[in-house]
């Protein structure tokens, strides 16, 4: 049985629609999505199957109870896969706490490196070997420009990420740089510190990327490492290929140089919202009525406000599924003299060579989060019993009316938790 808005049972609870959550999240269109088409065995099929069954009674999860009025309910547990965005938050805030411990107390810039559309195209089909090229060799491209002495003559240190998206889900495969506005003397570890709002020449890092990038691009294709299937299955031929590097060469490729971001917090705060998300977070679903999703877009430089943009649930999901990242493949690098080995060295000759940061306001002790109970309002929840996994598999109990999105806020969880243990005994 579904919803209103299609969307599959979430087995053992009672459903009470005065109370009912309804924020739309990304796991609730994977498991409508999952219902209505499978997919062959492969990496899309393996995280739409995460994405389906993060905090649902297939992962299993804890019998949660309240300690002031008694109510009990179960918790189940996450997915974990790096593409989930109700997973990813937590990760990401973990993260950047390590990093903040990178941070220097100077201007710090933004560059923007981007593929066009032929090689992007391309790349697609070939996501491990080109997106790792586009991620070194715009780092290779960084590092080279800013050690000539026509420019800061030193070892640059930056942080990459690779994002495959633009705002509308299409497939858009481009690299974040943050980079403090410095570089380290490769003979005496000396810092010299760049003009506040300019780092290094746009143009000239896009003519460097482009004649890199497109020479380790042809010795891929001499190799017969590239992959030519779907849109790209005619650059198998001599001409089509020659035509396409022949059009490649003769564009702009764009890096672009965003205003520096001031200092570290705001380098955390772009940090904290970009680099765990794959794709889409769950604030920019809008609505799903069973049919179309609708989500919200940034608004053109033309315009004024975002945009909403509405697909039907299975072209969302397909342009979704575009950006699954390849096992493995490493998406947030750090680079020059922020590289792990080098790290902790270079940051303590930049500090010392730096004046030291006014004292701010003292930092509260950070104490243990507690989550009130759902009931009460007042009470905290401790965990009661592990809770098995719920095999997908098992006959659903019949009398119950199922919620879709998880559990409602007073589902009664002893009776239907029972039957299911005793079914799956």
């Amino acid at each position: 049985m579904r919803d209103a808005r299609g969307l599959l049972p979430h087995p053992l609870f009672v459903v009470d629609e005065t109370r009912r959550e309804t924020r739309l999240t990304l796991n609730d269109l994977a498991r409508a999505y999952r219902a209505r088409r499978s997919l062959p065995p492969s990496a899309r099929a393996r995280v739409l199957h995460k994405l389906a069954i993060c905090r649902t009674p297939a992962l299993g999860g804890h019998l949660m109870r309240c300690g002031a009025c008694g109510h009990q309910e179960p918790v189940w547990n996450p997915c974990g896969d790096r593409h989930c965005p109700s997973c990813m938050a937590s990760s990401a805030r973990a993260w950047v706490q390590e990093q903040e411990a990178l941070l220097l107390p100077v201007p710090y810039f933004h560059l923007v490196f981007t593929l066009p559309r032929p090689i992007a195209d391309l790349a697609l089909y070939n996501k491990k070997l080109l997106y790792g090229l586009l991620m070194r060799v715009s780092a290779e491209v960084v590092l080279t420009i800013a050690a000539d002495r026509k420019f800061l003559g030193g070892r640059a240190g930056f942080l990459s990420v690779l994002h495959t998206w633009s705002q509308r889900l299409e497939h858009h495969p481009h690299v974040h740089m943050v980079v403090p506005g410095g570089v380290l003397a490769e003979d005496d570890g000396r810092w010299t510190s760049s003009r506040a709002t300019f780092f290094l020449p746009v143009r000239v890092l896009s003519a460097l990327f482009r004649r890199r990038f497109l020479e380790e691009l042809v010795k891929l294709q001499s190799a017969g490492t590239l992959r030519f299937q779907g849109i790209v299955a005619q650059l198998a031929e001599t001409q089509a290929w020659e035509e396409m590097l022949a059009e490649a060469r003769s564009q702009a490729w764009v890096v672009y140089a965003k205003p520096p971001f001031g200092g570290p917090k705001q380098v955390l705060r772009y940090l904290a919202r970009y680099t765990h998300r794959v794709a889409i977070s769950n604030s920019r679903l809008l609505d799903f009525d069973g049919e179309r999703v609708t989500f919200r877009c940034r608004a053109r430089r033309s315009e004024d406000s975002p945009q909403a943009v509405t697909l039907p649930l299975t072209s969302f999901m397909e342009r979704f599924l575009l950006h699954v990242i390849p096992k493995g493949f490493v998406r947030i690098r750090h680079y020059g003299f922020l590289a792990p080995r080098a790290r902790g060295e270079a940051i303590r000759q930049i500090l010392s060579q730096l004046p030291p940061e006014p004292a701010g306001a003292p930092v509260e002790p950070q104490t243990t989060v507690t989550h009130a109970c759902p009931q009460c309002g007042v009470g905290t929840r401790e965990k009661v019993r592990e809770l098995r996994r719920f095999e997908s598999h098992l006959p659903q109990p019949r009398r119950f009316l199922f919620a879709s999105t998880g559990p409602p806020a007073n589902a009664h969880a002893q009776g239907p938790l029972a039957a299911v243990e005793r079914r799956a005994a």
